[in-house]
């Protein structure tokens, strides 16, 4: 362990340090492991062709500047998913592209742009209204990366003469296997289980073996103009916009009742849409006392509640899935030990038994602990030993 966090510690002085001795360390470890994700990742020739996705933050400009010290040829794209203005939430894109494009021009690289906002409502917006419209906690940035990052973008990177594509997402791959970031706190795998193999095999993380402050640093060492900026906690491309406040732009609000755990009517809702299995704020409850929500009867269109952390309804050991994506092809018998789950981003691993091994498409999970708040619309994640191994949809 002292001596993978040494080499780590050594790749990222040489990172900061420039492009003249990064590539010196390559020439002298090439008999060798080769410390890096981006090396580690692809070792043909230098002069490959990455197309380097700069959404305008540090984690893209990083990964675009380790790309270009390592000897690629890279190109910078912006993807312009999202572009409309909502009632008082204008849309950053315009500053994020501004970002993006200052970076490729301190870079010195080229900078493209795709314009992907059709086929953004089309497979993300979508499939996000529909699945809240049906009573589901959808995750649209899991989607996103399904279909837009690591599909749309990967085809036309490669049309575009890409043998590569890159992006600042905290993980690694190594022999198309996506294995989580060195930083655990800011791994991203949940994020990309659903994303094929054979695109894994085309794409580069820079950023895996690397921690967020490290990337701080790089960032400001090379004077990047994103160095300091914030990171965007709302929806995948969109901006700051919280889901609630997206949702009402699309969906009419449809008023109904609170049910409490005695069965009695505690409060008003403004659509059962709204909720989500777990959710404590947002509810126009009285009493002093919290609530939270157990269940949504979408027909009804009544909202369970109860102030009792403890109730039953909020937890579980046993999950079932549907949508089952699997990086690799299917093998029961390599999942019986070593199994870990994870059913929200940044929540721990917990170890579990896959209970049924007959079909790609559906799962039913075992854990080893009860868990709150399992939430239909949202994923569970399969590790085992540091790999993810794919995921489904709860229902």
């Amino acid at each position: 362990m002292q001596g993978n966090s040494e080499k780590r510690t050594k790749l990222y002085k040489i990172y900061s340090e420039g492009a003249s001795q990064l590539l010196t360390q390559q020439n002298a470890t090439s008999a060798g492991r080769v410390a890096g994700s981006a090396r580690k990742q692809v070792s043909t020739a230098r002069k490959s062709t990455v197309f380097v996705g700069l959404s305008g933050g540090v984690d893209s400009s990083v990964a675009a500047l380790l790309l270009k010290q390592q000897g690629y040829e890279v190109i910078g794209v912006y993807m312009k998913n999202w572009s409309k203005d909502l009632p008082g939430m204008p849309c950053p894109w315009k500053e994020d592209y501004q970002d993006a494009k200052r970076v490729a021009v301190q870079l010195g690289i080229d900078f493209k742009v795709y314009d992907f906002e059709k086929a953004y409502f089309k497979k993300v917006v979508k499939y996000m209204l529909e699945g809240y419209k049906a009573g589901f906690t959808p995750n649209p940035d899991i989607m996103c990366n399904q279909e837009i990052k690591f599909k749309l973008f990967l085809e036309t990177a490669l049309e575009d003469g890409a043998d590569y594509i890159a992006t600042g997402h905290y993980a690694r791959v190594k022999n198309g296997k996506l294995l989580m970031a060195y930083d655990r706190d800011k791994d991203q795998t949940y994020f990309l289980h659903r994303a094929p193999a054979q695109a894994l095999t085309k794409t580069i993380f820079p950023l895996g073996e690397l921690t967020k402050p490290q990337v701080r640093q790089i960032a400001k060492k090379a004077g990047l103009a994103t160095a300091n900026k914030k990171e965007s906690m709302g929806i995948c491309f969109i901006g700051k916009v919280g889901i609630k406040e997206f949702l009402e732009q699309y969906i009419s609000q449809k008023p109904g009742k609170i049910i409490g755990q005695n069965g009695w009517e505690v409060g008003q809702h403004e659509g059962a849409f709204f909720y989500t299995i777990g959710q404590r704020h947002g509810l126009d409850v009285g009493g002093g006392l919290p609530y939270y929500v157990t269940g949504k009867n979408m027909q009804k269109n009544e909202v369970y509640v109860t102030t009792d952390l403890q109730d039953e309804k909020l937890w579980s050991n046993t999950i079932h899935l549907n949508e089952m994506h699997w990086i690799s092809p299917f093998q029961g018998h390599s999942l019986e030990k070593g199994l870990m789950v994870r059913i929200r981003h940044r929540s721990k691993l917990i170890p579990a038994k896959l209970l049924n091994k007959s079909s790609n498409l559906t799962a039913t999970v075992e854990l080893e602990e009860d868990v709150r708040a399992l939430t239909p619309g949202q994923s569970a994640v399969f590790y085992s030993g540091g790999r993810v191994l794919g995921g489904g949809i709860v229902v």
